[in-house]
């Protein structure tokens, strides 16, 4: 795996996760004790990526704090209380987390331009703080060397958030379909990044506005189409649904553990 580091979205409100996001960014909100934000590092973590720029915002302080004391929240210790001195049982992730407060309303073309001075390779990745998949990361990086554009944006098929009724010509009713596979592909939220998108993006940037559709017209955005797993976070019945399939060791994105 090549080292490049990952970028990670992660400073939006959270407005429709509004009860679990009140005191602490989305980010944060844990799924089986650990934060969505932890299950995304371990993910890249697991194909060789160790370096990560964390572009925060709402309740930064949050985030920083979590990794400030990430050993004591994550394992067993033990503190000589006269010199202060802590020792931790068990090993601790081969990490590297920078954390940049970039803005409370900041968008997330703005979130990446304010963290520039942190990227010094060639490529990067990059990927929303709220969602998860069973995406092969080094896949994705094979793809995006090979094709040589700017930008990668990894794509999915979503089902229909509703059963899809069929009628025939007469309106009478056909069959029924549970939430079948819609046509179309929406954007997942992994990114491989050149660097030279800074050239599309300034510190008022929406990502997902003008600068993926500028990269589009000229030809320099492809799409990596995966068919596998991806969900986000964005409400609390979606928290649940992740939740379960943790407990009951059916997770896709979990592929660091043995579940």
């Amino acid at each position: 795996m090549s080292n490049f580091p990952c970028v990670i979205l992660a400073g939006g409100l959270g407005t429709r996760l509004r009860e679990s996001s009140e005191y602490k960014p989305k980010p944060m909100i844990e799924l089986d004790s650990k934060p969505i934000l932890w299950h995304i590092l371990k993910s890249y973590n697991h194909y060789g990526v160790k370096d990560f720029i964390i572009s925060s915002g709402y309740k930064s302080e949050y985030i920083k704090n979590y990794f400030l004391h990430y050993n004591s929240f994550n394992q067993d210790f033990k503190i000589d209380l006269a010199t202060n001195q802590v020792s931790y049982y068990g090993g601790t992730e081969n990490w590297n987390v920078t954390v940049s407060d970039t803005g409370l309303n900041t968008m997330t073309g703005g979130r990446i331009s304010r963290i520039r001075k942190y990227l010094t390779a060639e490529s990067f990745f990059c990927t929303y703080g709220d969602g998860v998949s069973d995406i092969n990361i080094s896949e994705l990086l094979n793809f995006h060397k090979a094709h040589g554009k700017v930008a990668t944006m990894m794509v999915v098929r979503q089902p229909s958030r509703f059963g899809v009724v069929d009628l025939k010509d007469d309106s009478a009713v056909s069959s029924f379909r549970e939430k079948p596979i819609v046509d179309g592909w929406v954007n997942a939220g992994y990114f491989i990044f050149n660097k030279q998108i800074f050239d599309y993006l300034n510190e008022d940037s929406i990502l997902e506005n003008e600068p993926l559709r500028n990269l589009a017209s000229e030809g320099e955005l492809v799409a990596f189409k995966h068919e596998g797993y991806w969900q986000a976070m964005d409400t609390f019945r979606e928290q649940q649904l992740l939740e379960k399939l943790i407990l009951e060791k059916k997770a896709p994105w979990i592929k660091w553990d043995s579940q």
